[in-house]
Formats: structure tokens, C-alpha cells, sequence
């Protein structure tokens, strides 16, 4: 894909993470060029790379419409991660990257004492957190996996479950101090009790955003 393309994918993709494009939305090339500036090539080619991740359904000669995911599909992603993701954390322990570590408690500290911070800057360290410590397994599968996992479950960031953001802060400085030290089954449990304490802030408010 193009550098334009890619740039466009990230930004339709966005508009459906974030809510700008709703369940049911209809996703038309013509309108998205216009409203992105862009022609309608990167358009169809970003539209073509999110039906192939699930993220819009495409019925023949239909427009693409925003995938509807039900409350029971949220509740299998969210077991399905929490499967890999524990997995992840205890291989990571045992070949810890110390120095990429040692990055992230910094930005995640710095991101604790910020007053007021954003859910962009939230958003990208999460990602970056858990993108580093599936990057140590190295395994490429399974950083696609956990990847494509959370892409479709970053609908509930911090704006729409805020109350998880000190907890959730606080778990990943313990997982990364698990990891860090080699320690094995303290990364599983780590990891087990952060995805826990997403699925069950999430599992709250399901009826409410749905």
C-alpha cells in the first residue's frame, strides 16, 4: 500500500474506532475522498484492508457499511486476548528487552504525573506498551494476532471507561516489572490481572454503549 494509502487507511480507520463512523454507517468512496481530500484510489484500497480485517462488511453490490459487533463478539475477543496476551508476557519474560522496557516505564510514569492527559497520548502508549512486549516474543504471528485483537477492541478507551486509567497504569508498571526481572509467572499473572480488570470495566458498561 502506498504512503497516501496507508495515511488514509489509519484515518478511516480511526473515524470507526473512535465513533465518527457508527454501526451501520454506510462507507462510500466518493464522500470520503472529498471529506479526506484524497482521490478515491487510497480510499478504495484502505475500504478493501478494512473488510479484510472485519472492521466493515461488504455484501456484493452493496455499499460497505460499518460492521455491527455484538456484545457477544466483544466477550470472545476479549477471552481470545486474554489467552495470547498472557502467553506473550510470560515469553517476553524470558527474553526481556531491558532497555525498551526501561522506555516505556519512563513515558508511563511521565503519562501518570501529566494532569489532564489525552486519550490520543493514552491511546499510543497502551498500543506501545503492549505492541513491545508481544514484538519480544518473536513470534510475527502473534504480534499480528494480539495486534488485529486490539485494534477491534480500542472502542473503549480511556473517554469512554476513564475509571481505568490510574488502575490500568499501575498494572502495566507491574507487568513491566515482572518482565523486566525475568520473572515468569509473575508476567502471566500480571498481564492475567490487567486484561481482567479491562474486561470487567468493560463488561460494565456494555449495556450502556450499546
Amino acid at each position: 500500500m502506498s504512503t497516501r494509502g496507508e495515511i488514509t487507511y489509519r484515518q478511516v480507520r480511526d473515524m470507526i474506532l473512535d465513533g465518527r463512523l457508527r454501526k451501520g454507517d454506510a462507507v462510500q468512496e466518493l464522500g470520503l475522498s472529498k471529506k479526506l481530500k484524497v482521490s478515491r484510489t487510497p480510499v478504495r484500497e484502505a475500504i478493501s484492508r478494512l473488510v479484510a480485517e472485519g472492521l466493515l462488511n461488504r455484501d456484493p453490490g452493496q455499499v460497505p457499511r460499518v460492521r455491527e459487533t455484538s456484545i457477544d463478539d466483544f466477550i470472545e475477543i476479549l477471552h481470545i486476548r486474554r489467552l495470547l496476551e498472557v502467553e506473550a508476557a510470560g515469553l517476553a519474560a524470558s527474553r526481556p528487552d531491558h532497555e525498551t522496557i526501561s522506555r516505556l516505564r519512563e513515558s508511563l510514569n511521565k503519562l501518570t504525573n501529566t494532569p489532564n492527559p489525552s486519550e490520543a497520548d493514552h491511546t499510543a502508549l497502551d498500543d506501545d506498551i503492549h505492541t513491545s512486549i508481544a514484538n519480544m516474543t518473536g513470534s510475527r504471528l502473534l504480534v499480528t494476532m494480539i495486534r488485529d485483537l486490539r485494534m477491534k477492541t480500542r472502542f473503549f478507551g480511556m473517554e469512554r471507561i476513564p475509571e481505568r486509567f490510574k488502575p490500568g497504569c499501575a498494572e502495566h508498571l507491574a507487568l513491566l516489572d515482572a518482565i523486566d526481572r525475568g520473572d515468569v509467572p509473575g508476567s502471566h499473572e500480571a498481564m492475567r490481572k490487567h486484561l481482567d480488570g479491562v474486561r470487567a470495566s468493560i463488561m460494565q458498561n456494555l449495556q450502556r454503549l450499546f
